[in-house]
C-alpha cells in the first residue's frame, strides 16, 4: 500500500516535471542568452531573452526577459524562477486582427516553478488612442506577486495602407 502511494507520488512528480511550458500560442523563440553568475560545477545563473508573436494578432512580436537560475535545482529544471520579467512589443508588419479578443486575453503563458506558479502575457485595448497594450506579471497559487511589466503598441498604418481601429476586435 505503502509502495503503491509513492509509486503514484513519483509519477505524479515526473507528469508535472516533462509538462514544461503551457502557451497559450506556440513556444517562444530564444532570442539569447548571458550569464550572471559564475558556478563552478553546475550551470550558471542567466538571463534569457524570448520572442513570441500574438497568436491573434499578425504585425506583433513581443520580445520579454527573464531570469533562469543554474545551480543543481536548476540543471535537473526545478528550481523556483524569480517573478521578474521585462516585456517590450513592437509593429513589425501590417496589424491583422485574426478574431475577436477580449481585455486580458492571454497571449503566452510559461511555468516558472515545478508547482503553482507562471509567467503570463495578457493583453488589452486602449480603443481612445488605439493602442494595444500588453501586460506581463507572474502569478503564484497562494502569495501573488506585484512584480510585471507593460508594454504598448501604437497601431500605424503599413505600406500605405489604413490601420486598422482595435476596439472594432474587442468582444463585449
Amino acid at each position: 500500500m505503502k509502495l503503491n502511494f509513492l509509486k503514484s507520488l513519483t509519477c505524479a512528480f515526473a507528469l508535472l516535471a516533462t509538462a514544461g511550458a503551457a502557451t497559450a500560442g506556440d513556444d517562444p523563440d530564444l532570442i539569447m542568452r548571458k550569464s550572471t553568475t559564475l558556478k563552478l560545477l553546475t550551470p550558471n545563473d542567466k538571463l534569457a531573452t524570448y520572442a513570441i508573436d500574438d497568436p491573434s494578432i499578425g504585425g506583433v512580436a513581443c520580445y520579454y526577459t527573464v531570469p533562469e537560475k543554474g545551480g543543481v535545482a536548476g540543471m535537473f529544471g526545478v528550481a523556483e524562477q524569480t517573478s521578474d520579467v521585462s516585456l517590450a512589443c513592437r509593429q513589425y508588419g501590417p496589424i491583422v486582427f485574426k478574431e475577436k479578443m477580449a481585455q486580458g486575453d492571454v497571449v503566452f503563458r510559461a511555468s516558472r516553478s515545478l508547482l503553482f506558479k507562471r509567467m503570463q502575457i495578457v493583453r488589452g485595448c486602449d480603443p481612445r488612442r488605439n493602442v494595444l497594450v500588453y501586460m506581463a506579471y507572474s502569478d503564484k497559487l497562494i502569495e501573488g506577486s506585484p512584480k510585471n511589466s507593460t508594454s504598448t503598441v501604437a497601431i500605424q498604418p503599413w505600406a500605405g495602407e489604413q490601420a486598422p481601429k482595435c476596439a472594432d476586435f474587442v468582444s463585449n
